[in-house]
């Protein structure tokens, strides 16, 4: 480790497992006023110090993490100012200075005639040990994004991972350090980047060419960028990953949803468009025709949100997490925090597009868990194994009579012409140890189909991806032959199953058929568990909610008013919408409160 300086003898700030080095914390107050430094010098959270603020004609302020002190009577003078300015680095377009060898800042605040009337010396620090909770990741060799708030200690990062890979990892290094807070001021670079070397910026308006320089002069392994924040260094970052080298960057946001967001930034995570979809597409994804989509596969592979800085959220597939996001749906993340003993603690979670994450849930049912009295369940994978489907026009089973009841109708899968001769024993779907039967509803309503699953505990759940279902339950009539779905099915080796109609009744018979679960009563003591899931008025009110959505509002794009419900049966209608993919909103005072529902 090439340290020449010793630890620090006072009580370090960091945790364990991270050792603070010699931050020339001296050479910082030598530039500061007498009577500052030695207020300075005998406060006893001195090792905690961030910045020091200096504003013309108002009180030197120290602020150090959480709290802020005055460190004098005396207002800040002209004279104070320029005893600062006379001893630190020239100042450069963006206002930055430094004091040579050393990581600390000094920042300036002019007037409109360009006098400098307050300078803002914030500390720099060198930590080793600061990236333990990725340490891992860094040695994958993936390009690394990280996003945080200021201060939270993205440069400090940064730092400690050019050491590590060109010491310990002995990869050839560049560091891009626009602003001198990487290496610190001076042409000799600070001991704490290790091997790494330093390519200075001369303007920050230059960064995107010196990126580029560097891989085309230098041949380095790896790049590190410190705050990408313009299209053009968005561009050249593209580029520089194209080539086959690994970035290390931080860019302007505080979460992944921010850069989504941004137009500017957006190429860093792939690039957002919009597109249009057809008719078979949007039904088959349950959303409206324009929707969002990641452009190109991002420039950087994986995401961390420094949101403390001792807990970080990770996003292994920076790829899959855009998708996520973008179709609205929870994206897998992992929140790495230290604990009291330093050692890495890993929880896995899910994030959506509001940013919240929340623990993912146990799996259920367990191992040793039987689902049915026989003690078969559903696929020790979690997967069915599909029915073969024969390459040839496939058409609907009829059924055997024309009198059949719509609850009796259940589900029926599409068969080919070949194998409309098997037996009923040989068309039953295989059932294996463990998990449930993932369904994708077509035509189907889906908070109906969850409906059904709750109120019955069947060992189903409904899933918004294709790719994970083990069946497709489609409406008979959005069914025809040689149709998308039906491609889509077949081509994933997922057999398609059928209901008449798109009632409670009519779903719960096709669950049980297709479940091939017994009841004794059927269809009537079905109805009779709906009814006591649920009143009159709730289905009255549920049933209203959707003839607007699927009468009103997305066929004509028009918003809908429903009647004015209380507040338990309004959250039930929000969920309806919700399943749908829509907007709505409460207003109103009791007891005239209702919902507005919004087209997309």
């Amino acid at each position: 480790m090439s340290f020449p300086a010793q630890p620090l003898n006072r009580e370090p700030t960091s945790f364990p497992g991270q050792v603070l080095y010699n931050d020339d914390l001296n050479k910082l107050l030598d530039v500061l006023p007498a009577a500052i430094r030695e207020r300075l010098q005998q406060h006893p959270h001195l090792n905690q110090l961030v910045e020091v603020v200096l504003d013309l004609g108002r009180r030197p302020e120290a602020r150090f993490p959480g709290f802020a002190e005055y460190l004098s009577e005396e207002v800040v003078s002209r004279a104070d100012l320029d005893l600062v300015i006379s001893q630190v680095g020239e100042f450069s377009s963006d206002n930055r200075a430094g004091i040579a060898s050393t990581l600390h800042r000094i920042s300036a605040i002019r007037n409109r005639q360009g006098t400098i009337i307050g300078l803002t010396c914030r500390v720099g620090r060198c930590v080793v040990g600061v990236i333990t909770m990725i340490r891992d990741l860094v040695e994958q060799g993936r390009s690394m994004l990280l996003l945080g708030r200021p201060g939270v200690g993205k440069t400090t990062a940064l730092r400690e991972i050019a050491r590590v890979l060109a010491d310990e990892l002995h990869k050839r290094v560049i560091i891009i350090d626009t602003s001198n807070e990487i290496a610190g001021d001076g042409d000799v670079p600070h001991p704490g980047i290790g091997r790494a070397r330093r390519m200075q910026v001369a303007s920050p308006e230059l960064q995107h060419k010196v990126m580029i320089e560097a891989v085309e002069n230098h041949m380095p392994e790896v790049v590190i960028i410190d705050e990408i924040g313009t299209e053009l260094e968005a561009l050249a970052s593209r580029t520089i990953a194209e080539r086959g080298v690994q970035l290390v960057a931080t860019a302007h946001g505080n979460r992944i949803e921010n850069l989504i967001k941004n137009p500017t930034l957006s190429d860093l995570i792939g690039g957002i468009q919009s597109v249009t979809l057809g008719d078979e597409e949007a039904r088959r994804r349950g959303c409206q025709k324009s929707v969002l989509e990641r452009k190109a596969p991002p420039t950087f592979e994986i995401a961390v949100e420094m949101l403390e800085r001792h807990r970080w959220v990770i996003h292994e597939d920076v790829a899959a997490t855009v998708d996520c996001l973008l179709r609205n749906r929870e994206a897998s993340i992992q929140i790495r925090s230290l604990d009291e003993r330093g050692q890495v603690v890993i929880v896995r979670s899910t994030t959506g597009m509001n940013g919240r994450s929340s623990l993912l849930r146990p799996q259920w049912p367990p191992a040793d868990t039987a689902l049915f009295a026989g003690g078969g369940t559903w696929g020790s994978s979690g997967r069915l194994e599909p029915l073969p489907l024969e390459p040839v026009a496939t058409r609907l089973q009829q059924p055997s009579s024309p009198l059949a009841k719509e609850e009796d109708s259940s589900a029926e899968p599409l068969a080919n012409s070949q194998s409309e001769s098997k037996s009923e024993e040989e068309a039953e779907l295989p059932q294996d140890p463990e998990g449930l039967l993932r369904i994708y509803p077509y035509g189907v309503s889906r908070f109906h189909l969850e409906q059904v699953i709750r109120t019955l505990q069947l060992p189903a759940q409904v899933t918004k991806d294709l790719d994970e279902a083990d069946i497709v339950l489609a409406l008979r009539s959005q069914v025809r032959s040689r149709s998308k779905i039906q491609q889509l099915a077949h081509s994933r080796q997922i057999p398609i199953h059928t209901v008449k109609a798109n009632t409670l009744i009519a779903l719960a018979g096709a669950l049980r058929r297709i479940l091939n679960i017994e009841s004794e009563e059927g269809a009537q003591s079905d109805l009779e568990l709906f009814i006591q899931a649920s009143t009159a008025e709730e289905a009255e009110a549920l049933e209203e909610a959707r003839l607007a959505v699927e009468q009103i509002v997305i066929p004509k794009s028009q918003p809908v008013e429903l009647l004015p419900r209380s507040a338990h049966i309004r959250k039930l209608q929000h969920q309806l919408v919700e399943s749908y993919h829509l907007r709505a909103q409460s207003f109103g005072e009791e007891p005239n409160r209702r919902l507005r529902i919004y087209p997309n």
